[in-house]
């Protein structure tokens, strides 16, 4: 009989906080990486290699190798894993999902310890242990490996254009609707809870929609945006699977990507999703809608131009998404409520236009 408990992998580095880029070389060093692969999303070099170079070379780390990387098609990840120098003993991750996913996944193929280093924070995807690349031209979720470390830089996050701010609000958001989800998958005995990997998801949702602030650029605001999303990526790793972060919001936001040309960023659907689930669940509906409000997340949504058609069809498609889960969306009545809501609510009256 095991007596241990469960065994979950968590990152041994976690830094947020300002200039942390300028410390990266100090991070690996003191954790014995001397070998160093870094990969850079596309126009990045540019903007953080010379910094991150310099970083390097003061704490004496090598690197074998650097490069822009714009591709996350699985056959380039593989070619790619498998050109690494031997002496590698660290892929780092510098730039937006797509980089850290590949860079992510060719870690994982190499079982070397990566280091994730995200320069926007439009979703927890820098957090979790598993990867979305292109498998024969669709987005598919690969398993991938929990990072070894976590280095955001909030100077850094804080020069993105700001809707890569707005689109980790959202994603964070989502935990509210994600985990009531979960519990009515449990309650309907489609799923068991993981009491522990609720807990910290719980925590982490709600320590961020409590942080008070100016303004959303403060250093306050976007470290515990960071930490939060970090706690989310944990959450999914003790549950096995990604039900803490991720219900019908999601599902939503998934059909959207699969119907439209041009999607918007993945926290900017799921975030409008978000509000139309906690109305559907009639859960803290009032908490999200004063979240988006003052942080500028609805104002920026009014100049997208979205259609409510759109997200109609998505709430048809969403249990098609992920057949084997029980969200709401995947009873009729709820999605029937949805398309309801889209076309009555007045705060989705005034952002649709």
């Amino acid at each position: 009989m095991n007596m241990t408990g469960s065994q979950i992998a968590i990152p041994t580095i976690l830094k947020v906080g300002n200039g942390a880029l300028e410390k990266i070389g100090a991070y690996m060093k003191g954790n014995g990486f001397e070998q160093a692969v870094i990969y850079f999303g596309n126009g990045l070099i540019e903007m953080f290699g010379y910094e991150v170079m310099e970083s390097l070379k003061k704490e004496g780390v090598t690197v074998l190798e650097y490069r822009e990387l714009d591709s996350v098609r699985m056959e380039d990840i593989i070619e790619l894993a498998f050109s690494i120098d031997s002496k590698t003993q660290v892929i780092v991750g510098i730039g937006g999902g797509k980089v850290i996913d590949a860079a992510k996944y060719a870690a994982y193929l190499r079982k070397l310890p990566f280091l994730s280093v995200p320069t926007s924070s439009s979703s927890d995807g820098f957090s979790s242990a598993s990867a979305s690349l292109l498998v024969n031209g669709r987005r598919t979720s690969v398993p991938a490996r929990m990072a070894y470390g976590i280095i955001v830089d909030t100077a850094v996050i804080r020069s993105a254009p700001v809707k890569f701010i707005y689109s980790g609000i959202g994603d964070m958001v989502a935990k509210i609707t994600a985990l009531y989800d979960w519990v009515y998958e449990d309650q309907n005995g489609y799923t068991e809870l993981n009491d522990f990997a609720m807990m910290i998801a719980k925590k982490a949702v709600n320590s961020f929609v409590r942080t008070p602030f100016a303004s959303i650029q403060d250093d306050l605001f976007l470290k515990e945006l960071l930490d939060s999303l970090a706690m989310s990526g944990i959450a999914n790793e003790i549950a096995g699977g990604s039900s803490p972060t991720s219900g019908s919001e999601h599902l939503i936001s998934h059909a959207l990507d699969k119907m439209l040309e041009t999607p918007q960023l993945h926290g900017i659907q799921v975030g409008i999703a978000t509000y139309i689930m906690s109305r559907v669940q009639d859960h803290r509906y009032k908490r999200v809608n004063t979240v988006f409000t003052q942080t500028g997340f609805w104002d920026y949504v009014e100049t997208l131009d979205l259609n409510r058609e759109d997200y109609e069809k998505a709430i048809d498609m969403a249990p098609s998404i992920k057949p084997h889960r029980h969200t709401y969306l995947h009873e009729e009545k709820y999605r029937e409520l949805a398309k309801e809501i889209l076309w009555e609510d007045e705060v989705l009256k005034r952002v649709f236009g």
